[in-house]
């Protein structure tokens, strides 16, 4: 009985949980709008908003793990055809590029990853080749575990990650053009969004 319950019940959680990801990380960025009906307060309560969210973002995988172990008893292949190695080779290909843009777009956005401040500024480093390198390397990350864990079904189910990872992105672009207008504007216009230009255009300038 718990073999039927299991699977179906982690597969909610995993719609549940993009969901709420959405949900809490939106909230997260939306300092500069919350600032204006709070105030200060609102630099803690967007921290803790992202800090929700990334416990969250860690719990599916463990969700994607279970899955593994409990995949849902409908006609699709539980594993891919080719051997494991194959798989693996594919993640660790993956996994190259999604950690190195996750780790350094970490790295230059230092301690405001988790909380912002009143001092909050545009990020430089890989931020000045493209706008959201954590949300790259985050989305090849969930491609990685699935890989890894050899699932067709993962590695289709992930591509959910692609339009809620946009949008979370677009939000808090929104929110940072209230918070600095022209500038962030400009910065739009010349910096892609994930995949960076051969040559960058240099209309924008850090202040």
């Amino acid at each position: 009985m718990l073999d039927q319950i299991i699977p179906w019940l982690n597969f909610m959680v995993l719609l549940v949980s993009a969901m709420l990801i959405l949900f809490f990380y939106a909230k997260s960025v939306s300092t500069a709008a919350l600032v204006k009906r709070v105030g200060a307060i609102a630099y803690q309560k967007c921290a803790r908003y992202r800090i929700i969210a990334s416990i969250i973002t860690v719990s599916t995988v463990v969700n994607y793990i279970v899955y593994f172990f409990y995949p849902l008893q409908i006609p699709f292949p539980r594993y891919f055809p080719l051997d494991w190695p194959i798989s693996v080779m594919t993640a660790i290909a993956i996994s190259i590029p999604s950690l190195y843009l996750w780790l350094q777009g970490i790295k230059d956005a230092g301690k405001e990853t988790i909380r912002l401040t009143d001092q909050h500024r545009l990020y430089g480093g890989i931020y000045r080749k493209i706008r959201h390198p954590q949300a790259a390397g985050e989305i090849g990350l969930y491609w990685v575990v699935s890989f890894l864990l050899n699932s067709p079904f993962l590695v289709l189910f992930t591509f959910i990650w692609i339009p809620v990872i946009y949008e979370m992105c677009k939000i808090e672009e929104r929110d940072l053009i209230i918070r600095y207008g022209e500038l962030y504007l400009r910065y739009l216009e010349s910096t892609p969004f994930i995949i960076p230009r051969r040559k960058s255009r240099q209309k924008f300038r850090k202040k």
